[in-house]
């Protein structure tokens, strides 16, 4: 599983987004669960971390969803047309 922080901004989305991929890669298991229950204080950038682990984990063939994305990075996602690409995990 894939932890996000409680901040995810600007300032520490490319640190972050290295930290997850990183992690990501390492994984051996076929499902990628990015773990969103800890931001409290998020932008864009947040989504577009997402994003980026989204297209990892597909080009090395596994699955990605998010669990307890907070329901205003949801809007947000909606809001951008990007929802359908981070599914709620189940």
């Amino acid at each position: 599983m894939l932890v996000l922080p409680s901040e995810l901004t600007h300032d520490k989305a490319t640190a972050c987004v290295n930290m997850l991929t990183q992690a990501l890669r390492a994984q051996s298991a076929t499902a990628v669960v990015a773990d969103a229950s800890a931001l409290s204080r998020f932008d864009s950038s947040a989504l577009a971390v997402l994003l980026e682990c989204r297209r990892e984990a597909l080009a090395l063939g596994k699955s990605f969803s998010v669990r307890e994305m907070p329901a205003d990075l949801r809007k947000l996602a909606s809001l951008y047309g990007v929802a359908g690409l981070l599914p709620a995990s189940p």
